[in-house]
């Protein structure tokens, strides 16, 4: 039942993807070069999107699918910490021209050179698992 609902959920946000163009490397260009307000738009609704869905789901005391309480523990601010790691996130963004959702996407439209990108995505994060405990937090 949770993998149908989850195929589902996928096959909606790739159209939602793909009608709104953030796919586009075109439209990723425009905003890493600030010549459109496009994507900053897209970024934005689901920024507050997810904020309403976040207040809504621990106002009203709504579980998770793994039957827990929705929670979360705000981050510390570190200036050189995340001024990095949005560095490298942005630059990998910037030159595959897709985030981690999209890159799912346009594996699904057929750029079959996203399997590169997911594997790598992938590596990347198994690294930082491995050094985790090494780095600054």
């Amino acid at each position: 039942m949770k993998l149908g609902l989850n195929f589902i959920l996928g096959i909606v946000f790739g159209i939602i993807m793909t009608k709104s163009e953030a796919i586009s490397w075109f439209r990723i260009h425009e905003m890493f070069r600030f010549e459109s307000i496009h994507m900053y738009g897209i970024i934005g609704v689901a920024v507050i999107l997810g904020a309403i869905t976040m207040y809504s789901m621990k106002k009203f005391k709504i579980k998770t699918l793994t039957h827990q309480l929705v929670t979360y523990t705000p981050m510390k601010l570190n200036v050189k910490r995340h001024i990095i790691a949005g560095s490298i996130f942005g630059l990998g963004w910037a030159l595959m021209g897709a985030c981690p959702g999209p890159m799912f996407v346009m594996l699904g439209h057929g750029f079959l050179i996203f399997i590169v990108v997911i594997i790598g995505a992938t590596l990347g994060t198994f690294a930082y698992g491995v050094v985790q405990d090494k780095l600054p937090h």
